[in-house]
């Protein structure tokens, strides 16, 4: 939580106040600040506890303020993110995780109802920086270098904003109308977007546009493929194109019997989309068990309940007009598959491939200093700064997880560091607070409460319908959500030292200030810390 660090008093041993303790001690309290877990696992880098705790007051436009500080597309996040804070959250420990993500969406939900708007910056730097790529990453770098002052132009080759969040993510679960809204907002503060417009020359293109640096986000737009033997009647598509061509006018043709081959998140999309799109049968073929599956755990059960089936243990050795023939594989010592030589044929009216997709790398063909790994440009990962000085890159195209989280963090930390180039600086790290661990937390201050359970579509819409398929929380549950944050490591100012202490050696400084101890009383026993709910006194040794 971003808060003023209380400070310590000592009161001047000649004054007239009687019955001082504070020869006693031989320890001391001492306020301390601890990095909350939520906070430390957010890859967009987001305070957490910070717009919680002002959520939790009811002080909704506040806590989307200090959320976008970080991310500027609360809305999606709170529909896509895939929410591992939730999962190191020492809440999790007592009873449910906080439903911070679920708290991030009413937030951005709000934001939208309300039109609140980010403010232009004050102060123009003079310095132009180019963007290649409209999605989370480059939007997020654009939003935070507008901010600081620059000029920021972003060259996107499609027609529309969004990058794999429009084409890889289907409108069940990132309505068009949020996604849009949220990307607006960031052009109304001055950034300038040119779409249907690829970079296919970067340095031509920065010479052209007489930019002093650039932040490369290209998506991974390229789907793999796999050498299947197919005769020439097979119908073989990939995923990247069937979730691409859902936004156009006319929808794939996908028959009614389709079978995907993957075990990825994207795997799931497509075929919930097939589902959705008529098919009565829509199989998904992976080669492993389904604790080997990259996708997510809920992806999977959501699926499941609308009717998707998965082969687990089998492979696609080859397609014919109608038929796949499928092999049965074993996992070995070491958990990777083996051909059985065990084979069935299934019916199918199209393949669809979903095994993972590259980024387009070929406008870096005429700049020097580059290296390139494995598909990725290599950056150093602290600044996202390229080989090539001023030329940053992340997102899809560097190495990394790829989600919308992790690229709107790359975003982020990009933009800050290009500022600093532009500026003939380079930004020092600075050292991380000690995590704040249950272990020091007082649960039994917290009765229990459940976490909060979004609303889901029922199951007919669901199927039948683009519909959304999660719910978002009211005004009042989402208080209820936010409150249930225990603000780990960091003073919430609940008065508890104050009303513990014996010797009235805790004052209070004044809302928001926090407290102060008064060492000329405080005879060092220890009550306060032992008391405080969320681990924000150490007592420490006096020096003798």
């Amino acid at each position: 939580m971003t808060m003023q660090k209380p400070f310590a008093i000592t009161l001047d041993p000649g004054s007239s106040l009687a019955n001082k303790t504070g020869t006693w001690r031989t320890e001391r309290p001492v306020y301390v600040d601890r990095l909350p877990p939520c906070n430390a696992q957010c890859p967009a880098g987001e305070d957490i506890q910070g717009w919680l705790f002002d959520a939790e007051s009811g002080n909704y436009e506040a806590a989307w303020r200090k959320l976008t500080n970080d991310n500027p597309f609360p809305a999606i996040m709170g529909r896509v993110c895939y929410h591992t804070c939730e999962g190191a959250c020492n809440r999790g420990k007592l009873d449910e995780a906080v439903g911070i993500n679920s708290v991030e969406r009413f937030l951005g939900d709000q934001a939208l109802k309300q039109a609140w708007h980010f403010e232009p910056p004050q102060q123009e730097s003079g310095k132009k920086v180019l963007i290649v790529g409209a999605g989370p990453s480059g939007m997020s770098a654009a939003y935070q270098l507008r901010r600081l002052g620059h000029a920021v132009t972003v060259f996107e080759a499609g027609p529309l904003m969004g990058g794999m969040m429009r084409f890889g993510i289907p409108k069940y679960r990132l309505p068009r109308d949020v996604l849009e809204a949220e990307m607006q907002r960031i052009v109304a503060m001055g950034v300038t977007v040119r779409l249907n417009t690829k970079v296919t020359d970067l340095a031509q293109t920065m010479k052209e546009g007489a930019f002093d640096a650039a932040f490369l986000a290209v998506g991974a737009h390229i789907a793999k493929r796999a050498y299947i033997p197919a005769k020439d009647s097979s119908r073989i598509l990939d995923a990247v194109a069937v979730l691409r061509s859902m936004e156009g006018e006319e929808k794939p043709m996908l028959g009614r019997r389709v079978v995907v081959y993957g075990g990825g998140n994207t795997a799931m999309d497509v075929a919930r989309t097939a589902k959705r799109l008529g098919a009565t049968q829509a199989i998904v073929v992976y080669r492993r068990t389904r604790e080997k599956m990259p996708a997510h755990d809920f992806e999977v059960e959501e699926a499941l309940e609308e009717g998707v089936m998965v082969k687990w243990l089998s492979t696609i050795k080859q397609a014919d007009a109608g038929a796949l023939t499928i092999e049965k594989m074993r996992l070995d010592e070491k958990g990777n598959p083996q051909p059985t030589g065990e084979f069935e044929t299934l019916e199918a009216d199209s393949l669809i491939l979903a095994l993972g997709q590259d980024a387009d790398l070929s406008l870096l063909e005429n700049v020097e200093g580059l290296e390139l790994k494995d598909g990725v440009v290599q950056v150093d990962p602290i600044t996202m700064m390229t080989g090539h000085p001023g030329l940053f890159a992340g997102g899809d195209m560097v190495p990394a997880d790829r989600n919308v989280t992790v690229a709107v963090g790359h975003g982020r930390r990009a933009a800050r560091h290009v500022h600093a180039w532009l500026q003939g600086q380079t930004l020092q790290g600075t050292a991380k607070h000690a995590p704040a661990l249950f272990e020091r937390l007082n649960p039994w201050y917290y009765s229990d409460a459940p976490k909060t359970v979004q609303p889901q579509l029922n199951l007919a819409r669901r199927t039948s319908s683009f519909d959304e398929v999660q719910g978002g929380l009211n005004a009042e549950n989402a208080l209820f959500e936010a409150r249930r944050c225990l603000s780990c490591g960091n003073c919430f100012e609940c008065d508890n030292c104050y009303g513990v202490c014996p010797d009235n050696a805790v004052m209070k400084l004044g809302p928001g200030i926090g407290f102060a101890f008064n060492y000329d009383y405080c005879k060092g026993c220890g009550i306060c810390a032992a008391e405080c709910p969320c681990g924000a006194i150490d007592m420490t040794a006096e020096e003798v």
